[in-house]
């Protein structure tokens, strides 16, 4: 063989060799991004808190929040004297801090056809679109009984009121930043299946959500506004 050809046939070599290297390693960056959930990764299902921001954030910089919640958990039904669904809340509910001077009275809620397996409730009041990065916790209560369907100011016996994002234990009410967007706060009853998450009631507000992720089989929830 020629010297020529042989030096051409060492630089194809070695061509071939950087190409199969540079896939080697797109592929690997591929697939530590798709692991990762980075941009190449596929599109993510539709499971966020604030998926009413997502398209447009109306310059307030909005960040879409994972929800605690299985596909596979089944719908019922909330209902509360004092909100529904789109609307808003009353004086009486909001915060009586953080510049806020309503009532601060804990809203009661009512519920119907959560599965029949369910052998606890619990309750969660979440802002999703606080200004935060994670959104802010305002109401928890687990542990409520399988043989009730309601919640008012008296807790069941057995309910552990949870402690919120501001350090408050109970019911706190929405106070949105003044000026700030429309805040959408998610009221969701989750179904568990187990009787107790076995949780101090000083427990931060995103352990107990994560604790009680893994038993959620049913939910109902509504979206209630509030802005200042």
């Amino acid at each position: 063989m020629k010297k020529t050809t042989m030096k051409k046939t060492t630089t194809l070599i070695r061509a071939a060799a950087v190409l199969t290297a540079a896939t080697a390693g797109t592929l690997a960056v591929t697939a530590a991004a798709q692991a990762m959930g980075g941009a190449s990764a596929s599109p993510t299902p539709q499971s966020s808190y604030n998926s009413h921001n997502s398209s447009a954030d109306d310059g307030f910089g909005y960040t879409d929040v994972r929800r605690g919640i299985p596909d596979s958990a089944v719908r019922f039904a909330v209902t509360s004297p004092q909100v529904h669904n789109g609307g808003t809340f009353p004086a009486s509910a909001w915060a009586s801090s953080f510049g806020c001077t309503g009532g601060n009275q804990q809203i009661t809620l009512d519920w119907h056809g959560a599965p029949s397996a369910a052998r606890s409730f619990a309750v969660t009041m979440f802002d999703p679109d606080a200004p935060t990065g994670s959104g802010f916790w305002h109401w928890l209560v687990w542990d409520i009984p399988a043989g009730d369907a309601e919640l008012s100011s008296a807790l069941p016996a057995g309910a552990v009121a949870g402690t919120d994002d501001a350090g408050v234990t109970g019911y706190l009410g929405p106070c949105p930043p003044a000026g700030d967007g429309t805040h959408h706060y998610e009221i969701t009853v989750y179904a568990l299946n187990v009787a107790s998450l076995d949780l101090p009631s000083a427990t931060p507000a995103a352990l107990t959500t994560f604790s009680m992720s893994s038993h959620v089989i049913g939910y109902a929830e509504m979206t209630v506004d509030a802005k200042r």
